[in-house]
C-alpha cells in the first residue's frame, strides 16, 4: 500500500528573540487621596487638577470656626484643672507636715492625698483633650504630604464633607509605572525583575527601558487578564501621565532561560482539542500529533514558543488528512522562502 505523502520541513529556531507585545499605560507608582481628617464645610482650594504641589503645601481649607471654639473650651478646661492640681498640691504638702506633728488625724491626710489624684487625673485628662481638640483645628487645613500632582478633583469650595471623603488625587514625584493586562497564555512567560523595552507613541516612537516589579496573583473577575506592573527605568521629564506604550518583553521559559521560537506557516496548525497542535513526522514515517503554544499570528504564518525542538519534521501541508500513527511519506516544500514572514 502507498503511503501517503505529506509535505513538512525540519523545525528552524527563529534567531530573534520570541517577543510578546502588550498596549499599556503610564502611570504613578505611588498615588494616594487628600482628604481631611475632620468634616466640615470647605472655605478654600489652593490647587487645581494638573497643578503640581510641593511637600508641605497647603491645598485646601475647612471653616475653623467651630474647632476653634473647641479648642479654646479645652484650653480653659485645661487651665481650670491645673489650679485645681496646684492647690490639691499646696493642700497635701501642709496636712503631710500637720500629720508628722500629729495635729491631724490620719484619715484627713488620706482625704486630702485622694483629693490631689483626682486633680492630678482631671489635668491629665484635661491636658489631653487640649491636645486633641489643637489637632483637630490643625486638620481643618489639608497638606499635600508628598510632591507630586493632581491628578483628580473630588469635592469643590463650599461643600461640606465629612471626615476621610476624597477632596484631591495626588500621584507622587518620582517611580514610574507601566501597567499592561496580560491574556493568561502569556503570563507563563512572564516573571519579576524581567527586563522589557517600552514605546510611546506620542513621543514619536521614543524607547525606554523597563523592569517587571509586580505581578498579579489572580485575574480580573471582569476582563479575565492579570495586571504586571513594570517600573519605568530613566525616565525623561516628556513622560506625562496617562500615556499610552507598547511594551514588549523576551519570554522565558520557566527555567529562566529564552525560549526558542519557530515560525511555521499557518497551514501547519491543527489542533489537540480546542488548543493548537502540529503534525511531527518521525523517523520511522509514523505521525504524533504535539501541543504547542503559539505567541504571535502573522498574515500566513505563527510563531511557536514551546513544544517543539530544532530539528524535528513539521507537517507543513495535508494536515487535515493525516492521523495519529499513520505511516507517511515526507515531502520536501518546493518552495519553503514563499512561507517566511
Amino acid at each position: 500500500m502507498a503511503l501517503r505523502p505529506v509535505v513538512a520541513m525540519a523545525a528552524v529556531a527563529d534567531t530573534h528573540s520570541v517577543q510578546s507585545s502588550l498596549p499599556a499605560t503610564i502611570e504613578a507608582r505611588y498615588s494616594t487621596p487628600l482628604s481631611f481628617r475632620v468634616g466640615g464645610k470647605i472655605i478654600e482650594r489652593r490647587v487645581r487638577l494638573g497643578d503640581s504641589v510641593k511637600a508641605g503645601e497647603i491645598v485646601a481649607k475647612l471653616d475653623p470656626a467651630d474647632n476653634a471654639k473647641n479648642a479654646a473650651s479645652t484650653a480653659a478646661q485645661l487651665s481650670a484643672a491645673q489650679h485645681q492640681l496646684t492647690y490639691a498640691e499646696q493642700q497635701l504638702t501642709r496636712d503631710r507636715g500637720q500629720a508628722q506633728e500629729n495635729l491631724i488625724a490620719r484619715a484627713q491626710l488620706e482625704q486630702t492625698e485622694n483629693a490631689y489624684a483626682a486633680a492630678l487625673a482631671q489635668r491629665n485628662q484635661a491636658q489631653a483633650q487640649a491636645a486633641l481638640s489643637a489637632d483637630q483645628l490643625k486638620y481643618t487645613t489639608l497638606v499635600a504630604d508628598r510632591a507630586g500632582v493632581i491628578t483628580a478633583e473630588q469635592a469643590d469650595t463650599g461643600q461640606n464633607v465629612s471626615a476621610g471623603k476624597v477632596v484631591y488625587n495626588l500621584a507622587w514625584n518620582g517611580e514610574i509605572d507601566v501597567v499592561a493586562d496580560v491574556p493568561e497564555t502569556t503570563l507563563g512567560s512572564l516573571t519579576v525583575d524581567q527586563k522589557a523595552s517600552v514605546t510611546l507613541a506620542a513621543l514619536g516612537g521614543k524607547q525606554f527601558a523597563a523592569l517587571v516589579r509586580e505581578v498579579s496573583p489572580a485575574a480580573d473577575p471582569q476582563s479575565r487578564t492579570y495586571r504586571v506592573r513594570m517600573t519605568l527605568e530613566a525616565p525623561t521629564p516628556d513622560v506625562r501621565l496617562g500615556m499610552t506604550a507598547d511594551v514588549a518583553f523576551e519570554r522565558v521559559s520557566a527555567s529562566g532561560t529564552s525560549t526558542q521560537a519557530f515560525t511555521l506557516p499557518s497551514t501547519a496548525l491543527f489542533h489537540a482539542g480546542k488548543l493548537p497542535a502540529v503534525w511531527i513526522a518521525k523517523a520511522d514515517g509514523s505521525l504524533e500529533l504535539r501541543r504547542v503554544d503559539v505567541s504571535r499570528y502573522g498574515e500566513r504564518t505563527v510563531t511557536v514558543s514551546n513544544g517543539i525542538s530544532p530539528g524535528e519534521r513539521v507537517v507543513w501541508q495535508g494536515v487535515h488528512t493525516v492521523s495519529a500513527g499513520e505511516k507517511v511519506r515526507v515531502v520536501a516544500p518546493l518552495h519553503p522562502e514563499d512561507f517566511a514572514s
